[in-house]
């Protein structure tokens, strides 16, 4: 291990390089542009600091991932050391370390996911892209990855694509997905706008306007809902913090309310709530 490897955290079998090594900067014309940027984000902040995380979106969004140059305009930006920049970036996975193609396709196959198939399309989408997880295609345009939970396992299996949910998937539609990605096709996820590049992406996370028709239109499904809407059948309402009697809606205190949760068998979906995971696939 090396002098710099250690006073910026690296440890000898972590995989992938140490984010910055050296003194690196951009070119004058890209850290002009990118510092006109960086100030409206601090502006934001009462310490400016605490703009660390969407500063390292902005260098994101410029290459693609977190380069030694990106390392060294936030610590200078901020008045950090390289070594507290790389500290915060290799805590997160939102932040790459590596080149990430065009679409960052995320196969999730946690518990539930794996269940319903998660694994099996991981394994199809690395025998058709011929990458395995955490590698980038030929052509620049999918980085495939092994995701964590992705918090929407009432639509399970998921995949996110720089970050935008597309549930219920099967080996099929997974392909079908990275075949248009690749052919600059138009997709839109589940929920939300129609998908933007990685690297436009990062600048949105940084904090700057998105644009996009329907950006702002992204809501939870009804499978999210499902629970909300059957406490409203039952005449159900949460207590309130410290309240032991009965709630404001009903004679129910929050103990006759589990029992009620344990003991009840739980009412047949109403029309209007589809299966959580979708039965035709």
């Amino acid at each position: 291990m090396t002098l710099v490897e250690l006073r910026l955290g690296q440890r000898p079998d972590e995989p992938g390089p140490p984010i910055a090594r050296g003194d690196h900067a951009y070119p004058p014309d890209v850290a002009t542009r990118l510092a006109e940027d960086a100030a409206v984000v601090v502006a934001k902040y009462p310490q400016s600091r605490s703009a660390l995380l969407p500063l390292l979106h902005l260098v994101q969004s410029q290459d693609g991932y977190l380069t030694p140059a990106g390392i060294a305009f936030c610590a200078e930006q901020l008045d950090l050391s390289p070594a507290e920049v790389t500290a915060v970036a290799t805590f997160y996975s939102m932040y790459r370390r590596t080149p990430t193609g065009d679409y960052l396709v995320g196969v999730c196959t946690n518990t539930l996911c794996a269940i319903m198939g998660g694994d099996v399309i991981l394994e199809t989408l690395e025998d058709h892209l011929g990458v395995h997880a955490g590698e980038t295609t030929a052509d620049g345009k999918v980085t495939l990855e092994h995701l964590e939970c992705n918090a929407a396992c009432d639509y399970a299996p998921v995949l996110m694509v720089n970050w935008e949910f597309f549930d219920q998937q099967t080996p099929g539609s997974a392909r079908t997905l990275v075949d248009e990605l690749r052919a600059g096709e138009p997709v839109t996820p589940t929920r939300g706008a129609t998908l933007c590049t990685f690297r436009e992406t990062a600048r949105i996370l940084a904090g700057f306007s998105d644009e996009r028709p329907g950006a702002n239109d992204g809501a939870p499904g009804d499978a999210t809902l499902a629970g909300l809407m059957v406490a409203r059948e039952r005449g159900m309402s949460a207590p309130t913090p410290g309240q032991t009697g009965p709630t404001a809606d009903g004679p129910d205190d929050e103990r006759m309310t589990q029992e009620a949760l344990r003991d009840e068998p739980a009412p047949a979906p109403s029309a209007d709530v589809p299966p959580t995971n979708g039965a035709a696939r």
